[in-house]
């Protein structure tokens, strides 16, 4: 009887025992989601068929692209509650991105923003641009980073995907100097940080200056203006503009000026341009601030908080510049996705760059990329939310 009583506790100890832990039950399909991304065509242009790339994340956020001008079309993210919505402006398919739009979540350059009178002089010689603002010329061009269709190929590493864009913009196309190699990364990752890096070689001395053009609306695309969204920049100055939005060279104080945003502020709050010409030169805020930045390293360059929905947005940047613009020049008549009107103020852009007209500029950083360099830039749009923060008007 001992025998078998010993015999029956070891095995009811061995059975305990052989109970599997809830880390050994988890099977691969049970697993947290991991980063994902998907390809699908997108639509036809003059130079090929374009694709859409589906980039996802295992906390929900996605985001989708194309290689047709490097645009971002979509990134929905999780409000305070957990809602999703997509919070950049832009259409539902490719043709309305082939029509005129105002560079809805493309990739600018060769030039991102304006130069002057569309010219500019390396050494003794005088390069002139082709004029599609104006006297001036603005992103690159008539035929930008933003029309091109680019050579793309998938991503993948353990806690992010993305897509790499490649190609080559040809010596004096557009005007300028230099067979310029151009390299783009988007990726998301599981921290919901929308990362783009940028990277160029040339053959020839010429400039650089890219960016992305994203119109952000942290309401969701198309639900109201941005005016109360509360944008905090990290700059001490800002460069001011003449008439035509170039640069006089001047780096003025942002202190007892609209463009002091070192706090964080209702972008509505002193949008006033009966009271300042800078303002009224840009219809509004289409002005580049300098972020208080020294060095090559990355640094919070910006954020904004939507009170509503809670949605937060911190800008990250190797930059020393943001163009602030906010949708001045939307006026209803551009249908978005889901049949939404945009109107004025229903998107603002922080469009992380060198300073518009550098090369006309000598005290601006310099945007010279010679042989054997290597031109790089990186920013990161991470997206979280919180319930409020205080807002000193």
């Amino acid at each position: 009887m001992k025998y078998t009583h010993y015999l029956f506790l070891g095995l009811l100890l061995l059975g305990c025992q052989a109970e599997p832990t809830a880390e050994q039950t988890t099977t691969p399909k049970e697993a947290a989601p991991q980063a994902s991304i998907e390809t699908t065509d997108f639509g036809d242009t003059a130079d090929g068929t374009a694709q859409l790339y589906t980039l996802k994340n295992k906390q929900g956020m996605q985001v989708t692209l194309t290689n047709y001008g490097g645009i971002i079309r979509s990134v929905e993210v999780p409000d305070k509650k957990g809602q999703l919505a997509d919070v950049v402006l832009g259409f539902d398919s490719l043709g309305n991105y082939l029509l005129e739009h105002p560079y809805f979540g493309a990739f600018v350059g060769r030039y991102a923003n304006r130069i002057g009178k569309g010219r500019f002089r390396i050494g003794e010689t005088t390069y002139e641009l082709a004029l599609n603002n104006g006297e001036n010329t603005l992103h690159g061009g008539r035929k930008g980073f933003d029309k091109k269709l680019w050579q793309a190929k998938p991503l993948e590493e353990k806690e992010a995907v993305g897509v790499e864009l490649t190609g080559t913009s040809v010596d004096m196309e557009e005007g300028y100097p230099g067979n310029l190699q151009v390299r783009l990364r988007y990726w998301l990752n599981n921290r919901n940080e929308l990362i783009m890096e940028y990277e160029a070689t040339t053959n020839k001395t010429t400039i650089a200056n890219f960016t992305n053009h994203c119109y952000f609306n942290l309401k969701g695309a198309g639900n109201g203006d941005i005016l109360d969204h509360e944008l905090m920049v990290a700059a001490d100055q800002f460069t001011p503009v003449g008439e035509s939005l170039i640069p006089t060279g001047e780096l003025r104080s942002v202190e007892n000026t609209p463009f002091d945003f070192r706090q964080a502020r209702a972008i509505g709050a002193r949008l006033d341009m009966e009271k300042n010409e800078q303002l009224k030169f840009g219809n509004g805020y289409d002005h580049n601030l300098v972020l208080s930045k020294k060095g090559p390293d990355m640094i919070l360059g910006a954020t904004v908080y939507e009170p509503t929905s809670g949605r937060y947005l911190e800008v990250f940047t190797t930059e020393p510049g943001i163009q602030f613009y906010c949708g001045n020049w939307l006026d209803g008549s551009m249908i978005g996705k889901g049949g939404k009107a945009y109107k004025r103020h229903y998107g603002l852009c922080l469009e992380t760059q060198h300073f518009p007209d550098s090369p006309n500029k000598t005290n601006f950083p310099s945007t010279l990329l010679e042989p054997g360099e290597t031109y790089r830039s990186r920013t990161i749009y991470r997206f979280s939310t919180k319930e409020s923060i205080s807002s000193p008007q």
